[in-house]
C-alpha cells in the first residue's frame, strides 16, 4: 500500500480535528510513516500533552476483508486491556464516521519510552518473561463471539470463526493473486481437516496476533521494563495459543521459552499435542496473511523479499505437518 493512499490532512485540519476531539489545538505535528493502513500524527498539543493522531484510511483503500474498521476493534482492545491491567497508550478520544473526516479516528497519549525494536536490552529473559504475563492478563478478556465481530468474520464456536477467517483471507487471493504453495482451495482443505483439534477452545479470548518487538514500548529510565503494548487493531476473540505465533514468527514456541514461564505465572497453559496443531493452524493463518497482504500494499519489492521467502518456507513447513496426520499431499 503506497503510502500516498493515505488519508493527508493539512495542519489546519488536523488542528480542527483535535479541537473537535478533546478541546485543545496542536502546536505541532509530525507524520509517522512506518505503518501501512492508518495515517498516523505525533502531535503537541495546546495545554502540553503529546498524543498520537490514527486516521483510518478513505474508504475506497483497496485492504483485506479482515482489515476493515481496524480502528474500532483497537478502541475496543485497548480500553479491555486497559481494564486487565495490561500496560496500553491511554486513549483519549475514539471518533466513528466522523461528519468532517468521513473516517474513523484513535487520539492516544503518547508515550515517552522507545520501541524494543530499536534497542537491544541486556535483560532480554526478564522482558520476554514480563511481556508473557502482560499477554496472559490480555487473553484473559473474554467476549460474545469469536472472529472479527467489526470486520463482520464471525463465528459461534471458534472452529466456525477460524475457518471463516481462513476462507475470507483465502477469497481475498481472487482479488490479488498471490503465490502460495497450494491453490486456495487444497489449503482451505487442509484447515478444515485440522480443525477438529479447535473444538478444544470454548470461550472467546481477546488475542493481540501482532505482538512483535515493535508494537512493544519499554521505559529505559531505570531498569528496562515494559512501558505498553500497542497497536492492537489486528486483534480478535479466539484462542489465546495464537498469541505465541507472533512472539516466535519463523520458529517455534520452546518449552523453556521465558514468554512461556511469565504466561503460565498468570494462567495455565499446557502444550499437549492437540495444542501443536492449533499453533500450527495458527502460524500458516500469519504466513498466509504475510503473502496474501502484499497484494494491496505493495511493499517496495527489495524489502519484502526477505520475508516472503521465510513466509513460504514456514508456510510449507507447517502445511506439511498439519496434513501428515491425514495422510494428504505434502506443499510444495
Amino acid at each position: 500500500m503506497d503510502s500516498r493512499t493515505k488519508r493527508r490532512l493539512s495542519d489546519a485540519e488536523l488542528d480542527a480535528l483535535v479541537r473537535r476531539a478533546v478541546g485543545t489545538g496542536v502546536t505541532a505535528a509530525t507524520e509517522l510513516t512506518d505503518g501501512y493502513a492508518n495515517a498516523v500524527w505525533r502531535l503537541k498539543l495546546d495545554d502540553g500533552r503529546e498524543a498520537v493522531l490514527k486516521l483510518s484510511p478513505p474508504p475506497d483503500l483497496e485492504q483485506l476483508s479482515y482489515e476493515r474498521n481496524l480502528l474500532r476493534m483497537e478502541a475496543a482492545a485497548i480500553g479491555l486491556a486497559a481494564a486487565a491491567g495490561v500496560p496500553v497508550a491511554g486513549l483519549l478520544r475514539a471518533g466513528y464516521d466522523d461528519p468532517v473526516l468521513g473516517g474513523d479516528y484513535l487520539l492516544l497519549a503518547a508515550l515517552d519510552g522507545v520501541s524494543w525494536n530499536d534497542v537491544k536490552p541486556d535483560n532480554h529473559a526478564e522482558l520476554r518473561r514480563e511481556l508473557g504475563g502482560h499477554l496472559a492478563r490480555f487473553n484473559a478478556v473474554t467476549g460474545e463471539v469469536f472472529g472479527y465481530p467489526h470486520a463482520g468474520i464471525t463465528g459461534a464456536t471458534w472452529r466456525e470463526a477460524f475457518l471463516a477467517m481462513t476462507a475470507a483471507l483465502l477469497g481475498d487471493t481472487e482479488r490479488y493473486p498471490a503465490p502460495l504453495p497450494l491453490p486456495a482451495a487444497e489449503l482451505q482443505a487442509v484447515f478444515g481437516a485440522a480443525a477438529p483439534a479447535l473444538d478444544e477452545v470454548t470461550s472467546p479470548r481477546l488475542v493481540h496476533f501482532d505482538v512483535w518487538a515493535g508494537n512493544v514500548f519499554l521505559d529505559l529510565s531505570g531498569t528496562p521494563r515494559i512501558q505498553a503494548i500497542i497497536d492492537h487493531e489486528r486483534a480478535f476473540w479466539g484462542d489465546p495459543l495464537a498469541e505465541f505465533v507472533t512472539p516466535t514468527i519463523f520458529g517455534e514456541l520452546a518449552e523453556d521459552d521465558p514468554l512461556l514461564a511469565g504466561y503460565r505465572e498468570v494462567a495455565p497453559l499446557e502444550l499437549t499435542a492437540a495444542a501443536r496443531t492449533r499453533l500450527d493452524l495458527y502460524r500458516a493463518y500469519l504466513y498466509l496473511i504475510l503473502l496474501i497482504e502484499n497484494g494491496p500494499r505493495q511493499y517496495p519489492p527489495d524489502e519484502y523479499a526477505r520475508v516472503r521467502d521465510l513466509a513460504t518456507a514456514s508456510l510449507t513447513d507447517v502445511l506439511d505437518r498439519l496434513v501428515r496426520p491425514f495422510g494428504g499431499p505434502a506443499a510444495g
